[in-house]
């Protein structure tokens, strides 16, 4: 396979991956924080993928390497976030609520975001959406290697 198909491969899986995002949005699932980080990652590999083909600039590849391999970064420590295997940002998730006291308690639930980064919202064959954006993005971040390794 050519530098450029791969090229256009891996840009249309952000595109799907993102648009993807977008759907489930779009169906009252709304995005978290983190939620929000993987999708900036996708959008740079759409633009990074979009300059390749244009400008044949190849070493860019390993642009999209990085921001595939970004995303699926941040994909893993959401999804682990919401198995409990380590807490998320204060921002974003319940986190602790030992030793507080009462009215400490009452401001931590009052300034709880209204979706919260700890909780899985969708998941398939008991992988969240946080996973799968995790799985796909290493793929994609595979792809780019390819690529930029056949440039």
């Amino acid at each position: 396979m050519t530098h450029q198909r791969l090229v256009l491969i891996a840009a249309a899986g952000s595109v799907a991956l993102l648009g993807g995002a977008f759907l489930f949005q779009l169906a009252g699932y709304p995005p978290c924080k983190m939620c929000l980080w993987q999708r900036w990652p996708h959008a740079a590999a759409i633009v990074i993928g979009a300059l390749c083909l244009a400008l044949k600039i190849r070493a860019l590849t390993w642009l999209g390497a990085l921001a595939a391999l970004t995303t699926a970064a941040v994909g893993l420590y959401h999804a682990g976030v919401e198995q409990r295997w380590w807490e998320g940002p204060s921002t974003c998730s319940s986190g602790s609520t030992e030793g507080l006291s009462v009215d400490e308690l009452l401001e931590s639930i009052l300034a709880a975001p209204l979706v919260r980064c700890d909780e899985i919202a969708w998941q398939l064959a008991g992988i969240s959406m946080a996973g799968w954006n995790a799985i796909f993005s290493l793929a994609l971040a595979l792809i780019w290697i390819t690529a930029a390794r056949r440039a």
